[in-house]
């Protein structure tokens, strides 16, 4: 039987539902653990960061909307991924960590062997945070990185910070999804961004939603996607003030280019005998994610009036993310 998941969405969770969540840990029966927004005590939070560590079978952990609350917590988060070798997907969003917390983590995060998506949005992260960060985009020819990264909602930020990012997505080897959504980035550093998504041989997904852009970038994006070979797919620029035919132009350019490559996959495939397999990453919203999840733990937690469909989400490392999505 495959191992289950846990989701619980804005709970004051008591000593008896922790020990019920930390004995799943352990029983290796949890492979996705969401107590997103939910209030437990220092105490409480340290038995599932103990938890975690032990468990062999959890991919995907959903600490968003302010579980992280304090340095003592990051630092207990921090123990059990020094642990823990089979997570896949991180959710911090929402945390307060600021780049003093990022520090704490960064060591075990860098070096995690299986941690492919990371949601870092509204962290109250700064420069010294995205310098971090960087690191965990290593290059070409360098150790496996990040996947997805969520950045979003993290204002302080300054121009040097976002330069330091966009030199990294360029050189990148893995990155295939950036949402940096509701950061004040304006045209200027949109620039920059289109540089580094012109340099990329992997980004497919980029979201500047909600990021102080115009025309003028706009057309910047437009001209790279009508001119230059790019991975890019998804580029999201609602909440701007950018015209509705610009946007279109782009998304049906975007749209064009991966028609074309579908056609020569297909091609590739017949002349070899065969169907190529298709791998598709599917990514998170760049939004602060709240996975419909059923319980292991009681109907209290199961999916209220709604029907679920089983999503299989690939790594890229040869193992395989199960999350019940409402459909």
């Amino acid at each position: 039987m495959l191992p289950g998941s846990i989701q619980i969405t804005g709970e004051a969770l008591s000593g008896a539902e922790i020990k019920d969540i930390c004995d799943s840990l352990k029983e290796n029966s949890v492979r996705l653990l969401s107590v997103r927004g939910c209030q437990l005590s220092d105490r409480d939070f340290g038995r599932v960061c103990r938890g975690v560590a032990e468990c062999h079978a959890l991919a995907q952990l959903n600490l968003n909307l302010g579980v992280v609350s304090n340095i003592s917590r990051v630092k207990q988060l921090a123990e059990a991924l020094n642990t823990n070798r089979s997570v896949h997907t991180l959710f911090l969003h929402g945390s307060p960590l600021t780049d003093t917390g990022l520090a704490c983590l960064n060591p075990v995060l860098s070096t995690h062997p299986s941690l492919v998506s990371l949601d870092l949005g509204d962290c109250m992260l700064g420069d010294e945070g995205l310098q971090l960060i960087c690191g965990m985009l290593p290059p070409d020819g360098a150790k496996s990185g990040l996947k997805e990264l969520t950045l979003s909602a993290n204002p302080a930020v300054t121009s040097k910070g976002w330069a330091r990012l966009a030199i990294a997505v360029a050189h990148s080897s893995q990155l295939r999804v950036l949402n940096l959504d509701y950061n004040p980035l304006g045209d200027q550093i949109a620039g920059m961004l289109a540089v580094a998504v012109a340099s990329s041989r992997t980004l497919e997904v980029l979201d500047l939603e909600g990021t102080g852009l115009t025309n003028q970038s706009a057309q910047i994006f437009l001209d790279m996607v009508e001119n230059y070979p790019t991975c890019l797919r998804v580029l999201i620029l609602a909440e701007n003030n950018i015209s509705t035919e610009l946007q279109q132009q782009i998304s049906d350019l975007l749209s064009e280019g991966e028609e074309e490559e579908d056609k020569e996959g297909e091609a590739r495939g017949s002349a070899g005998g065969r169907e190529r397999e298709k791998t598709t990453w599917v990514s998170q919203s760049s939004k602060e994610p709240g996975l419909q999840v059923s319980s292991t733990l009681s109907s209290r937690y199961a999916l209220a009036g709604g029907r679920s469909h089983m999503v299989l989400v690939t790594s890229g490392l040869g193992d395989s993310l199960l999350a019940e999505t409402e459909m």
